[in-house]
């Protein structure tokens, strides 16, 4: 197989909680990184959609080929 042909990303995420300000219900955001294994590029993120424009830089390269 050409390791062109495929990518491998660990995904970590977490769930970062604010503090309570001025009587405010505390709120709650997910948080995380993408690591593209081959190349150790790593992107942070606190929205999902961001994971998936990350691995799209890789994905579109495949098929534009």
């Amino acid at each position: 197989m050409d390791p062109y042909e495929s990518h491998s990303f660990i995904v970590k995420i977490w769930l970062e909680e604010s503090p309570e300000e001025a009587g405010e219900i505390d709120e709650a955001t997910w948080r995380g990184h993408v690591t593209h294994v081959p190349s150790g590029q790593r992107r942070y993120f606190e929205r999902l959609q961001d994971v998936v424009a990350f691995i799209r830089t890789y994905t579109e390269a495949l098929t534009t080929r």
